[in-house]
């Protein structure tokens, strides 16, 4: 078997040695020595043990074995320097991230050091970056005991749905309940905190919690984001506060360390490290107000679970590139954050209460569905190429421009279109504002009809 094929097999897996019970051989170029140099037994005719004679022999063997081993060394080592066979191969290593960006000393030697790569300041940055880390817990008023039910609030009714004395209900409706766990940290000594928006959405009440204080502190929501999912609170005691540096997320790089810092499952200031997996990563998560679409998101394979949302996500340099937001709950290893360069171009609208302006979002307005046979002969269609408007919003772009339920969109600026989805995915990739030609069929007749492509922020906010 050839060596450089088989560098690591389990010994349970090894055929050549299972089963065999041989005494082994040692080879040694192409000597060939057994390790059992004394076999001694009684001889019957001579009355004297034989071992001697075979002794001397394996002794002899030995000697040849180690003088042959040593002549091919020797000459290979001999036609190596001669040959100058490993000039210039050199493999520095070494023991950390900060000894790599360590300047060469000019003498053109490898600098030899440990073999593990894993950074060995995390316990550094978890002891200066910690005390800047916070626990933040939500509290809620209480629902009534009769929820929705109309006959709840009928005083004759109300026995009959946990009711009862009617001091008693306000008073245990005036007592606030928990809701939830998460984190946050803080990046102005004044006692500014970033974190989270689905963290504290729905909250009557925010308690902060800081290493080295005994009570929680009381904070007020300053200015938040859905579309973003970001939120800045406010706390107000015996300022300065510890806090956080925010670091350039477009310096981050694939590959590197990063280090996670939060509150999961109530366990609180829980450390994890590991690496950039991907960036620009986008996600979509429904809830109970929508769905928050997600851009360049940062994936780390850094423990990330509930109750870290908001915490930030740190470089090597114990600066800020994210803020841990999003797990994958089908895999192991998948978390996301939110890069600190979309944070920082709305950090000062945060802060002020000011309303964020959303992306835009390019559309035309127009509900659309995949052509099938059956409907080629109604329409007077010759196959089921294109995409079928069964809807128009009024005030879109397509309404304003003449697109009516039934068209058949074939083209867009004379590029032929299959789908819905590739119609979708063209559109999607243009801006607001630009104008594209749509190629239609409508009652048999082909034609053309421009479109200015609109934002649908901007149409739902007049709507």
């Amino acid at each position: 078997m050839d060596d450089n094929k088989k560098d690591f097999i389990h010994p349970e897996n090894d055929s050549e040695h299972q089963g065999n019970n041989k005494d082994p051989e040692v080879e040694s170029g192409d000597i060939t020595v057994q390790p059992r140099f004394f076999e001694f037994s009684p001889s019957a005719e001579k009355g004297h043990w034989n071992g001697s004679r075979k002794k001397r022999s394996s002794v002899k063997s030995m000697l040849a074995a180690f003088l042959a081993g040593a002549l091919v060394v020797g000459g290979l080592m001999y036609a190596s320097d001669k040959m100058n066979l490993f000039a210039g191969i050199q493999v520095p290593i070494v023991s950390d991230v900060s000894a790599a960006s360590q300047p060469s000393s000019g003498s053109g030697e490898a600098t030899t050091a440990s073999v593990d790569m894993r950074p060995n300041n995390i316990a550094d940055i978890a002891k200066q970056a910690g005390p800047a880390v916070v626990k933040i817990e939500t509290k809620v008023k209480p629902k009534s005991g009769g929820g929705n039910n109309p006959l709840s609030n009928d005083p004759f009714f109300r026995q009959f749905f946990g009711g009862g004395n009617e001091s008693q209900q306000q008073d245990q409706s005036q007592e606030l309940q928990p809701a939830g766990i998460g984190s946050g940290f803080i990046f102005e000594s004044s006692g500014y905190i970033l974190t989270n928006e689905h963290v504290i959405d729905g909250a009557d009440e925010i308690d902060v919690t800081i290493q080295g204080y005994d009570k929680p502190f009381q904070a007020k929501l300053l200015g938040n984001s859905y579309d973003l999912d970001l939120a800045v609170l406010k706390i107000e005691g015996s300022s300065p506060f510890p806090t956080l540096p925010i670091g350039d997320s477009d310096n981050a790089k694939v590959g590197e360390w990063v280090v996670a810092i939060g509150n999961p499952y109530d366990f609180d200031y829980t450390v994890t490290a590991g690496l950039i997996s991907a960036k620009e990563r986008p996600i979509s998560i429904p809830d109970d107000n929508g769905t928050r679409e997600y851009k360049h998101l940062i994936q780390t394979d850094a423990a990330i679970n509930p109750g870290n949302s908001g915490g930030p996500l740190l470089n090597l340099n114990g600066e800020v590139i994210g803020i841990n937001t999003a797990v994958s709950s089908q895999a192991q290893g998948i978390g996301f954050a939110i890069p600190t360069n979309t944070i920082s171009s709305v950090l000062d609208q945060l802060k002020n209460n000011v309303q964020i302006p959303k992306e835009p979002i390019p559309y035309l307005g127009v509900s659309l569905e995949q052509l099938t046979n059956d409907m080629l002969s109604d329409l007077k269609l010759k196959n089921t190429d294109g995409a079928l408007v069964t809807d128009v919003q009024r005030k879109t772009p397509a309404f304003e421009a003449g697109i009516r339920p039934y068209d058949v969109i074939t083209a867009v600026n004379g590029a032929n279109i299959s789908t819905p989805a590739e119609l979708t995915k063209k559109v999607q990739a243009m801006k607001a504002g630009d104008k594209v030609t749509l190629t239609i069929i409508r009652n048999g007749n082909s034609q053309e009809i421009a479109v200015t492509v609109g934002d649908r922020n901007a149409n739902n906010d007049q709507q």
